[in-house]
């Protein structure tokens, strides 16, 4: 009789056990699936909702040493001469095939980073901190995987990018210096906060740099390449141009002032963002005093929050560059406090948020100023309550010392 109790109990034990372990992971159960049947869609129908067409054109040009570039409107293909001569195996493979790996290695490495940065932060609760913050980020990312962002690889770059160079690894540096320049050249922003950060490897960040200048030379006539460059460049201005901002509607902060009723001009705009940039460059220099990865975790926060709300060219689906960091930040604030209601009001609404695109008429309604204004009104209270989390943190390392 006794013996049997006893196996009753481990019986009893390991259904808990399992019954624990699924809770913990469901979110990221849910987000599998949910990322596996917009995969069955786009298999279906690859062309629709699908961004993969403007990455087809650039690698055909480019291999028929034609223009990449649309010079007067600034639309269409609007990436590197690097990223058509490395996007080829997806184009040789076809849009359903060849757009299936493309995504599959975008929300891959994403998660991945998802993952090391949850590992830094707490390596006990890591699988239960991603699990919610891959949950709470999925209504805005879906639209991403949907029509085959790179966005989804900037991010998981810049992240890796953030974690290697601040952590000193030269290699790594090098090496998501060049993914991310490769994937968008909105990149340049982290970049440049890396340079700034970690004046050490700013040779590296130049070597990545002429790496990403380099590679379309062992693909195409060298004349032929060096027009395209020039062109790259001349777009990367024309971008700012009066012609260039009325094709092409932002989902940046001056949606949410379009919304509002206040025109705010182009050099205006400028002024505003290079404020900002100005603050946030100060901000992450003095967390960048300390060295603990939730310091460093904050940086990222920061600087992909600047990277949405004030890159000019943003748009509704770019919005996975920081909705994945900022489920991450409400996961990581809910460990630490599981009965504070701020945590999970703000993962509520940044869950919430993304499904205003189930609608088509609610979506245009809401766009552009809706992402904007609530990615806003999540990110202020929850990097408040990081800095007071690192200025806890800070006080604990120096009783310790």
């Amino acid at each position: 009789m006794l013996r049997e109790d006893r196996v009753c109990g481990l019986l009893e034990g390991e259904v808990v056990r399992f019954l624990k372990s699924l809770y913990e992971r469901s979110g990221l159960i849910l987000c599998a699936l949910a990322i596996a049947t917009v995969l069955v869609l786009c298999a279906l129908k690859p062309q629709v909702r699908s961004v993969l067409v403007a990455y087809d054109f650039g690698s055909q040009m480019f291999f028929e040493h034609q223009p990449l570039y649309d010079l007067k409107r600034a639309m269409g293909y609007l990436y590197a001469p690097a990223f058509a001569a490395l996007y080829l195996p997806f184009y040789e493979l076809g849009p359903t095939v060849g757009g299936l790996l493309w995504r599959v290695l975008g929300v891959g490495l994403l998660t991945a980073a998802v993952f090391t940065q949850a590992k830094k932060l707490d390596p006990e609760k890591d699988g239960w901190i991603v699990s919610l913050g891959l949950f709470l980020a999925l209504p805005l990312s879906l639209g991403a995987v949907r029509n085959g962002q790179s966005t989804i690889l900037l991010t998981a770059a810049c992240w890796f990018l953030t974690m290697s160079a601040l952590d000193n690894k030269r290699w790594q540096t090098l090496l998501w210096s060049f993914a991310a320049l490769t994937a968008k050249p909105t990149a340049i922003v982290v970049i440049l906060l890396i340079a700034a950060l970690r004046p050490r490897l700013i040779p590296w960040i130049v070597g990545a740099v002429a790496l990403m200048l380099a590679v379309p030379y062992a693909f195409a006539p060298a004349e032929y390449v060096n027009a395209q460059h020039l062109e790259f460049f001349q777009l990367l201005t024309s971008m700012s141009s009066n012609s260039a901002r009325e094709a092409f509607e932002a989902a940046d902060f001056t949606g949410i002032l379009a919304a509002a009723g206040i025109s705010i001009t182009g050099p205006a705009a400028m002024i505003v963002r290079l404020s900002v940039a100005a603050i946030v460059l100060g901000a992450v220099f003095r967390l960048d005093r300390e060295n603990e990865p939730l310091h460093r975790f904050v940086i990222f926060l920061i600087a992909a929050y600047y990277m949405t709300v004030f890159n000019p060219r943003v748009e509704s689906n770019t919005y996975v560059m920081v909705a994945v960091p900022l489920g991450l930040a409400v996961a990581y604030l809910k460990t630490r406090e599981p009965t504070s209601y701020v945590p999970t009001a703000l993962g509520s609404m940044l869950f919430l948020c993304g499904w205003t695109g189930i609608d088509a008429d609610l979506h245009a309604a809401l766009n552009p100023w809706f992402k904007p204004m609530m990615v806003t009104l999540i990110s202020v209270p929850l990097l408040f309550c990081l800095l007071q989390k690192v200025a806890t943190l800070k006080l604990s390392i120096g009783k310790r010392i």
